[in-house]
């Protein structure tokens, strides 16, 4: 059985798909702090297969010790935590506590009931991005807000663990920029409040919700002056999580995989795509730079390639396809998914396509 950490959240409800469609038994705990149960409700709906859920946040032990107690769990899929990079340098206490110390605590309950298998979520803002692309698994580190430094500081503290002990299987996976959503369009990124990634507000403004996308600096030193990333469809994603699963089944150690699809596009290049790929006009307007945002960086995954029989199947048209999908049958996220509009734009995405 798998127990998967923040599985209610974007990332984590498309792992929990993929595993019980893969034949594995799942576990799921979320604190539903930036997520909703109603995700928990389609995955079940997806995969017709039922499993157990946990409102609960890793800092609570005991509660987390029962867990352990109760199901027969023999390998961990850690996506809970927060994300934000802005709102990390606002609150940075909140981001140690949650994502270091929740980490910590996960791991001495796993010690403490012989669990040892671990794959850990972490990012692609670990790296120096200012450092040459493509970036490889041993670029240099130098994270540049406390969001990532949390991330590296719990990578480091991983490397400790397999130290004291090293029969520990973990896989650190460092993920990119992950966009698109579930091809059913029941699953996709809904963030509460305003959105700190691209394509949702790219969504939202091709929805209604919003007016304009803001893009941050067109003076940088890239094709058109716009930002560019690796973005990958979260399907994709979570498949080299399930590979990464079997590896660990014949490896013990620690290894580190970049998860990306080794390409870069602007930000004017996703928004342009998304209206090729919609037919939706998507109206944007140029800011001021965000500090410490880097000019452009992307992955080199041929490690995750060649060591866990992994690659992408799916190109940046059907990303923005499947982003659209989501937003338009869910114009207003989980919660209001009825809403008589969502009706409406899921009949005419379906004349789209």
């Amino acid at each position: 059985m798998i127990f998967i950490t923040g599985g209610a959240g974007f990332i984590g409800s498309h792992a929990a798909v993929e595993l019980l469609e893969a034949g594995h038994e799942i576990v799921v705990a979320d604190t539903l702090i930036n997520s909703q149960s109603e995700a928990i409700r389609r995955i079940k709906s997806i995969t017709g297969k039922d499993f157990p859920f946990y409102q609960v946040n890793l800092l609570d032990y005991k509660k987390l010790n029962e867990i352990f107690t109760l199901h027969p769990i023999s390998a961990v899929m850690h996506f809970a935590g927060l994300k934000s990079a802005a709102e990390s340098e606002a609150d940075p206490l909140a981001y140690y506590r949650n994502n270091l110390a929740g980490t910590l605590y996960l791991c001495e309950i796993m010690k403490r009931h012989g669990v040892k298998k671990l794959i850990f979520s972490s990012s692609a803002m670990v790296y120096d991005v200012s450092d040459d692309t493509p970036l490889i698994e041993e670029s240099p580190l130098a994270a540049s807000n406390p969001y990532g430094r949390s991330k590296s500081m719990t990578e480091e503290v991983l490397k400790d663990l397999l130290v004291s002990d090293p029969e520990w299987r973990i896989a650190v996976l460092r993920y990119f920029n992950p966009i698109g959503a579930h091809e059913s369009g029941l699953l996709g990124e809904e963030p509460k409040g305003k959105p700190n990634n691209l394509m949702p507000f790219i969504t939202q403004v091709a929805v209604g919700r919003r007016k304009v996308v803001q893009v941050f600096g067109d003076d940088y030193d890239t094709h058109d002056g716009t930002g560019v990333r690796d973005y990958i469809h979260v399907t994709d994603l979570v498949k080299g999580h399930v590979k990464a699963l079997d590896y660990l089944e014949t490896h013990e150690g620690l290894e580190t995989f970049n998860l990306g699809t080794g390409k870069g596009y602007s930000v004017l290049d996703l928004i342009r795509t998304f209206s090729l790929a919609t037919g939706i006009d998507v109206p944007y307007q140029i800011a001021p730079r965000r500090s410490g945002d880097a000019a452009c960086y992307w992955a080199d995954p041929s490690k995750a390639q060649s060591v866990l029989d992994w690659k992408v199947e799916r190109d940046l048209m059907q990303m923005c396809r499947d982003s659209w999908n989501w937003q338009a049958k869910n114009p207003f996220g989980y919660k209001e998914s009825m809403h008589p509009a969502a009706s409406f734009l899921g009949r005419e995405l379906d004349k789209a396509f």
